[in-house]
């Protein structure tokens, strides 16, 4: 189960590109913001892990290189920066979903600034954002790893405030794989104007179908235990939980699953602010 970092050549890849506009951006991006081979530099790094040895032969995973990269050099992955138990495709698979809704919530505006948090619960470990990372900028760094029952931090940076309210969340949806905690602008507006009973309330189909899905939590210290019970009791009779004051928790069998829901909720909010 040795962790090490592996140092690759990309011999085959373009060095004359700095500028690229892959299919997920809508504007040309400097390379160095980018997961992209092409670049100045070529020198690919990667955390893995070791599966077995024969001689000097080592096999690793995981690895996304070409057959026949040259291998550059191997470094050790010492104590707490070593990955957990986990490592493998669902824990890549994990971080790269966090990575791509972290952006798609900041680009929906459903986040901004330092604010919001998202999580991925693999089986007794959770997946969640750092304490103070920006989500439409969030890298695997971070991620922290902690464990489901204790909220202890096994790998990574400092978890989010809000660790304590996603675990109470998990434990009380055993069915939720994921869950985002974002600041919608025009829901909490909107909250700010109108009683529960009022949220929501428009002659459309799908009004009826998401506000169903709205639980409410009163407004309580961020981060405190309390408003993580609280946010755990309403998420027990939807897949939503407005908290007052504060902001939205939506719960799904993905993370892009719960966003969807997010933004669902908010564009029937900026309908009922636009219908006054």
């Amino acid at each position: 189960d040795a962790t090490i970092v592996v140092l690759t050549w990309f011999d085959r890849a373009r060095r004359d590109l700095v500028v690229q506009t892959p299919r997920h951006r809508e504007r040309p991006t400097g390379v160095f913001s980018l997961r992209s081979p092409v670049r100045p530099n070529p020198i690919g790094l990667h955390r893995v892990q070791i599966l077995s040895m024969d001689g000097a032969t080592l096999r690793v995973a995981p690895l996304e290189v070409l057959n026949g990269t040259p291998l550059v050099d191997i470094k050790p992955v010492l104590g707490a920066e070593a990955r957990p138990a986990l490592a493998g495709d669902d824990y890549d698979t994990a971080v790269a979903e966090l990575l791509a809704v972290g952006q798609r919530a900041w680009q929906r505006g459903l986040v901004s600034g330092f604010n919001g948090n998202l999580s991925v619960r693999l089986a007794d470990r959770v997946l969640i954002t750092a304490s103070g990372c920006q989500k439409g900028l969030v890298e695997a760094t971070d991620v922290a790893v902690v464990d489901a029952a204790s909220g202890k931090v096994l790998s990574g940076p400092s978890c989010s405030s809000e660790t304590p309210l996603h675990l109470a969340v998990y434990h009380a949806r055993p069915d939720a794989r994921a869950i985002v905690h974002v600041h919608p602008p025009k829901l909490l507006a909107l909250s700010l104007k109108l009683p529960e009973a009022n949220l929501l309330k428009l002659a459309l189909y799908e009004a009826d179908v998401f506000a169903a899905e709205l639980g409410f939590a009163p407004a309580l210290e961020p981060g405190s235990e309390a408003l993580a019970q609280a946010a755990a009791e309403a998420a027990r009779n939807g897949r939503a939980v407005l908290l007052h004051r504060h902001g939205l928790v939506c719960v799904g069998a993905t993370l892009l699953e719960a966003l969807g829901l997010a933004e669902e909720l908010e564009s029937l909010a900026a309908i009922q602010l636009a219908s006054g």
